[in-house]
């Protein structure tokens, strides 16, 4: 009424009131009431704004690929974004009477596109379409240090890059020679596959061989112990028997040399005895029988006196013509017989 009005801001705005050409209140979310004809309303907003984009670049290799992401930015710079573009709002406070606030996200994508064409221009396409991430953040960097985004008062919250796809007819070229690849690749693990699985045989054989082999020396190295242990054993019966041996022939030569001994001592005592004897022999050759007779009859039994006497007069019978004996001389014969 009479040109007099209420506006109310969100806290997400940045409200500056003009009036004859000088900011008489400012800040987010305000409101208040204005005159119309003499009033200026410029309303920034300060949220986050997201912008998706998408274009082609060619890279090094003459290839088109096609960019496609999203870039956030806010505006943290309100009076100094408002003194290059316009902000303000239409009479009804509803609209803005310019369409520099549309411009904007052009320009920030304008910048992206700038920096994306500078980075693609020296890859080479199986480069690009698999740097995405390198990509988005080569650009993040750039875009926080570019001149013209700091001019307008703008900060780069975030940038990502969603895809970067070649044209249809270089995709299926790729799809072919990755196939292709992928194949040969196939081909190869098959390949590499039966190598090991006939190294992996090789392998068991080899091992198996091994093992034989570790038996069968284990097995010699038993029999050759064994033939050791037997060889230790005949070695010390042969020395026993050595020993046995020597020690018999050393009491056969022993026994020899006693036997030897004996007969010398035998024959030496037979020589002494024949001496004596014939000594006595030749002693006694003059000697008169009776006297040697009765020589020997001394310290002699007296039944053998009584068969002497006997004797001799056996050897006299013929000169006795009759001879008596008594029984008690018999008696006493017997008794000496006996005794």
């Amino acid at each position: 009424m009479f040109g007099f009005r209420f506006i109310k801001f969100q806290p997400s705005d940045y409200v500056m009131k003009y009036r004859n050409g000088k900011i008489v209140k400012n800040g987010p979310g305000l409101s208040f009431f204005y005159y119309v004809p003499t009033t200026s309303i410029v309303a920034v907003p300060m949220g986050s704004v997201d912008i998706p984009f998408i274009f082609e670049e060619v890279t090094v290799d003459f290839q088109t690929v096609t960019v496609q992401g999203q870039i956030t930015y806010r505006i943290v710079d309100q009076r100094k974004i408002a003194g290059l573009l316009n902000y303000t709002l239409d009479i009804k406070g509803k609209g803005y009477v310019s369409d520099d606030p549309k411009k904007l996200p052009q320009r920030v994508i304008n910048s992206v596109r700038v920096l994306t064409k500078k980075t693609l221009e020296g890859l080479q396409l199986k480069e690009a379409i698999t740097s995405s991430e390198i990509l988005a953040q080569t650009i993040f960097e750039a875009m926080r240090q570019d001149h013209e985004i700091d001019l307008l008062g703008i900060e780069i919250l975030g940038l990502s890059i969603l895809a970067i796809t070649p044209n249809k007819e270089t995709a299926r070229a790729l799809e072919a020679q990755a196939r292709e690849q992928i194949l040969k690749q196939a081909d190869d693990a098959i390949y590499e596959r039966r190598n090991a699985s006939i190294e992996q045989e090789r392998r068991v054989q080899e091992n198996e061989y091994n093992t034989e082999i570790a038996i069968e020396n284990k097995k010699r190295q038993v029999r050759e112990t064994q033939l050791e242990a037997e060889r230790a054993v005949q070695q010390k019966q042969n020395e026993l028997k050595d020993e046995q041996l020597n020690f018999d022939t050393a009491q056969e030569e022993k026994k020899q040399a006693l036997i030897e001994l004996t007969v010398q001592n035998a024959k030496a005592k037979a020589d002494a005895k024949a001496y004596e004897l014939s000594a006595m022999m030749k002693a006694l050759e003059d000697t008169d029988l009776n006297v040697i007779q009765s020589l020997a009859s001394i310290g002699m039994q007296p039944n053998k006196l009584i068969a002497l006497a006997f004797q001799g007069l056996a050897e006299k019978a013929e000169k006795i013509g009759q001879l008596n004996i008594s029984p008690d001389l018999l008696q006493e014969i017997t008794k000496g017989s006996k005794g």
